[in-house]
């Protein structure tokens, strides 16, 4: 097999069969934000292997060399041989097509995402010019809404936004874990992680890894600020405050967590309302907290997102470094 092939294969073997290893996997949920990070890692690493398996077809990672004039001829010489033979032509054809293809679609969506995000930006600045005031003690801007709500939006001018509902709604204790919460999104920098799995999603939302990557990294995400929060207040009275929410808009979705981009869009589907079978996950979590990921599967854990981070390039890099040996 070329290495184009076996890139390809790993693509494809990643890209359909991870969401179900994903979810078969229990230890994601015992570190939720080290499984975030692999599944960050393994949705990326599809597209990046298969521009590396375009890029080998037409260059000879055999002879790669630091001179540019003899890694050009090296080029040449492959694309002369290779269209030499209809087949061999249409091979190279559909290696250049699939690189620039990758490269153009990931501009493109680049170049869009970025866009939205200025003005949601924009939009969620006159949200809270307008319908909001920050609240020194509660270190939140609450908004003058009747709906149950409290996320956090992230980017350079990062906050947490709560409603007057929410602020009515919930005690003294529940209110500030549900603040706790938003917080803890902040500090672990969730917004981040959470861009990245929109983005690589609408780059190739064909495959399921992708496709599924927001809502993966949103649940895993949710869990591991349940987790931060917890530290510092009783996961009982989070897990009171994520019921009482869900259950006072049901239909309007409420949601006692969240993570916005930097536009303020929220990159997590609603907790409370959106998803009834995320947050019951959520409150049988913080009820029945998992045993924590032993030291050892820590490392393995992050050798594996090591790995998914690698494999594509080392794939790639392989012939070279034979043939350097």
């Amino acid at each position: 097999m070329t290495v184009g092939g076996a890139l390809v294969v790993y693509a494809f073997a990643v890209g359909f069969a991870g969401p179900a290893w994903i979810r078969r996997a229990d230890w994601p949920l015992r570190a939720p934000r080290l499984g975030a990070a692999a599944v960050v890692a393994a949705a990326w690493s599809v597209p990046v292997a298969l521009v590396l398996a375009g890029v080998t077809v037409f260059l000879p990672t055999s002879g790669l060399t630091i001179d540019v004039g003899q890694l050009i001829g090296a080029c040449l010489v492959r694309l002369r041989a290779a269209y030499g033979t209809p087949a061999g032509a249409g091979v190279v054809t559909a290696g250049q097509v699939l690189t620039v293809g990758l490269l153009l679609r990931g501009a493109w969506t680049g170049a869009r995402f970025v866009h939205r995000r200025q003005t949601e930006r924009r939009r969620h600045r006159l949200l809270v010019r307008w319908a909001g005031a920050h609240v020194p003690e509660l270190r939140a801007v609450v908004l003058e809404q009747p709906g149950a709500a409290a996320f956090a939006v992230g980017g350079a001018q990062h906050t947490v936004v709560v409603t007057r509902g929410a602020v009515d709604l919930l005690s003294g204790a529940e209110l500030s874990a549900v603040l706790a919460h938003e917080h803890a999104h902040l500090a672990a920098r969730h917004h981040r992680w959470l861009t990245a799995a929109a983005v690589v999603a609408q780059a190739l939302p064909l495959v399921p890894l992708l496709r599924d990557a927001p809502a993966l990294v949103g649940g895993l995400l949710e869990m591991d600020a349940d987790e931060l929060a917890a530290t510092h207040h009783e996961p009982r009275v989070i897990a009171r405050a994520l019921v009482a929410v869900a259950a006072s808009s049901p239909r309007s979705g409420g949601a006692t967590g969240g993570v916005a981009d930097g536009g303020g869009r929220r990159a997590a589907r609603p907790s409370g309302g959106g998803s009834g079978g995320e947050a019951l996950a959520r409150v049988q979590r913080l009820l029945r907290p998992p045993a924590g990921l032993p030291a050892g599967s820590r490392a393995l854990a992050r050798a594996a997102i090591t790995a998914f981070t690698v494999a594509p390039l080392l794939l790639a890099a392989a012939p070279m470094v034979y043939a350097l040996a």
